[in-house]
């Protein structure tokens, strides 16, 4: 049997398992789907796991010695493998349920390539781990160049909220500096991540644990770090495995503003 993806590199795989995966979210776009409960709230569809399979594929045709990290069907391949693939297959899975197409689909490769797909757009945003572009269906690959003037801040306000008291989104949106000098958005998904790296927002601020190797946000993280974005915890430090929260802004003037906010409690 011929390897379809013979040769390619760690960037072409996890574009073409971004795409395969935003294939089958619009394919089954609008069609009733059952639900499969998560508790707390939370729900997979068989769109999601449907997607995941489908990028699983590739991965394993591509890379069968990696292990992988799957949104909906956990950890497969060794524990202790030096590579591993992190997968949302749907990330805005409860937007996609009411029919809002505010979702995105996430491929990245622990520490390395990452691609981060909009099914509904077309667009494939993606990063060899140096530089970060976006893909559009007939149209050369475009550098993504992250810019502040917009003044559009994305805040996510899902629960948990493990920095409560101390830090919560939603106190941001009721300061008056805030308001003075940007435009709030409450977006919960990846392709917000995506806007601040692609130019289209100003900022995103989260809070939340272990970002940094989650599935939902791994993706979008490597892309902006790639694009030059600043990226930060809510403390202001470097992301890593044990600090909280996140924080990405297009420049340095932007990231200081939302820190002085965060830090300024009246």
């Amino acid at each position: 049997m011929i390897n379809s993806y013979a040769g390619f590199d760690d960037a072409a795989v996890a574009i073409a398992g971004a795409r395969a995966g935003a294939d089958v979210i619009r394919d089954l776009y609008g069609q009733r789907l059952a639900r499969i409960d998560k508790g707390a709230g939370d729900f997979a569809t068989t769109a999601d796991v449907e997607a995941e399979a489908r990028i699983l594929g590739v991965i394993r045709a591509a890379r069968p010695d990696d292990a992988v990290l799957g949104e909906e069907g956990g950890r497969r391949g060794a524990v202790d493998a030096a590579r591993q693939w992190l997968v949302d297959p749907l990330c805005g899975t409860l937007n996609y349920a009411v029919g809002n197409m505010l979702v995105a689909v996430n491929v990245a490769l622990l520490g390395g390539a990452a691609a981060v797909a909009d099914p509904f757009s077309g667009e494939i945003f993606f990063t060899d781990g140096e530089t970060a572009w976006v893909r559009r269906d007939g149209a050369d690959d475009t550098p993504l160049r992250p810019s502040p003037a917009s003044r559009l801040v994305d805040v996510n306000l899902d629960p948990p909220f493990p920095s409560a008291p101390g830090f919560r989104a939603v106190d941001l949106l009721g300061r008056p500096e805030f308001v003075e000098r940007f435009r709030p958005r409450v977006v919960s998904t990846t392709l917000a991540l995506t806007w601040v790296a692609a130019g289209k927002r100003a900022a995103y601020v989260t809070d939340g644990g272990g970002l940094s190797r989650s599935v939902h946000f791994a993706a979008g993280i490597a892309l902006c770090r790639a694009a030059g974005c600043v990226v930060t915890g809510i403390d202001g430090a470097p992301i890593h495995e044990t600090n909280r929260g996140l924080v990405v802004a297009a420049d340095d003037e932007t990231h200081g503003l939302l820190m002085s906010m965060m830090r300024s409690r009246s």
